[in-house]
């Protein structure tokens, strides 16, 4: 039985100076031990029904909850994730950020994300900010850590992984989209459409996965005998996309372009139909991500799918590996992509 009102008065009187209910609270209330309160709130441990019952009702008329960052300092096995990301308003990001702290959430784990924008010198001081909440693994979706920090995270039973990036001779697991792949099918398509004046169109970031996506492309293109007409400056956004289609189309008579996200591809759209062009009878365009967007009708995008519950569950496995030390296997994951027919380029010649 809960103790008295006048006691429980006694308790928020109490507590009125802190800024949050404690365990010690719950168990003066309830009558029980500091230790009951800690196995009530434990899934597995032995109390019985009644005391069970007394924590229950006193935590809830206190308002307690438990101190999840509290129990991973005192515990081998931390429920938080680090993430860390840039361009996070980038659909294909929002949509990668979205799946995946959601994942988490239902595997019993927290996502701390952490904003990479405007880490100029670099993320190591993120990861290492990261570090001192104990954290389980850490995912990093934007820059490329040194191999010194990746070694103190390992030090620290915290696994690394990287995706859709690499990192030279580091202790980390990598997961990668198939950008080689998807580049070349991309290719292919539109020289099966009978495109021979052909561009490819990037920003001027110059991430990873733009430049695998842009070189590839360029390569196959000129294993055809094709020199391409190369746009690489700019933000990742769709207003860069609508200055390539003015840029390339300006100064070439193109009839079949790559652009290596699919934000860009709809900027580059639109910016052709706004120069005359007719898509996919006078211009085929392809993309690469498969972001909801690109499946609307005004668009109605050929693009390079990755999946998007793939990587989330790689993700998901390489978090959940057991940790050895210098011992722990690293996996190295490309996931394959496809192509996805709708309506910007010719039917094949």
């Amino acid at each position: 039985m809960v103790a008295s009102s006048d006691h429980e008065d006694h308790l928020k009187r109490d507590r009125a100076t802190r800024n949050f209910v404690t365990a010690e609270d719950v168990a003066r209330l309830a009558g029980v031990s500091r230790s009951a309160v800690s196995r009530t709130f434990t899934p597995g441990a032995s109390v019985s029904a009644d005391v069970r019952h007394r924590v229950q009702e006193a935590a809830k008329t206190l308002g307690y909850r438990v101190n999840r960052l509290a129990r991973s300092l005192i515990s081998d096995q931390s429920n938080l994730v680090g993430v860390v990301g840039a361009n996070l308003s980038l659909p294909f990001m929002a949509r990668q950020l979205d799946e995946l702290s959601l994942a988490l959430l239902n595997r019993g784990m927290q996502c701390l994300l952490l904003n990479a924008a405007e880490a100029e010198q670099g993320i190591t001081p993120l990861i290492e900010l990261i570090l001192e909440f104990r954290v389980r693994a850490i995912v990093v979706m934007s820059g490329s850590p040194p191999s010194a920090i990746i070694d103190e995270c390992v030090a620290n039973s915290v696994r690394v992984i990287l995706v859709n990036r690499q990192a030279d001779d580091a202790e980390a697991d990598t997961i990668i989209s198939d950008d080689l792949g998807g580049a070349r099918v991309a290719a292919e398509r539109l020289l099966r459409a009978g495109c021979r004046r052909i561009g490819v169109v990037g920003s001027g970031a110059r991430t990873p996965t733009q430049v695998r996506r842009r070189l590839a492309f360029v390569e196959h293109i000129e294993e055809a005998g094709i020199k391409s007409a190369v746009w690489a400056s700019g933000e990742t956004t769709y207003e860069t996309g609508i200055e390539a289609a003015k840029g390339l189309l300006t100064s070439h008579e193109l009839d079949g372009v790559f652009c290596v996200t699919d934000l860009l591809a709809l900027g580059f759209l639109d910016g052709a139909r706004e120069m005359g062009r007719r898509v996919p009878e006078d211009l085929s365009v392809i993309g690469f991500d498969d972001i909801p967007q690109s499946a609307w009708a005004s668009y109605r995008l050929t693009t390079v799918r990755q999946s998007m519950s793939d990587l989330t569950g790689s993700v998901l496995a390489a978090i959940e590996r057991e940790m050895h030390g210098k011992e722990t296997k690293l996996v190295h994951e490309v996931l394959p992509v496809e192509l996805v027919e709708r309506a910007t380029v010719r039917p094949m010649s």
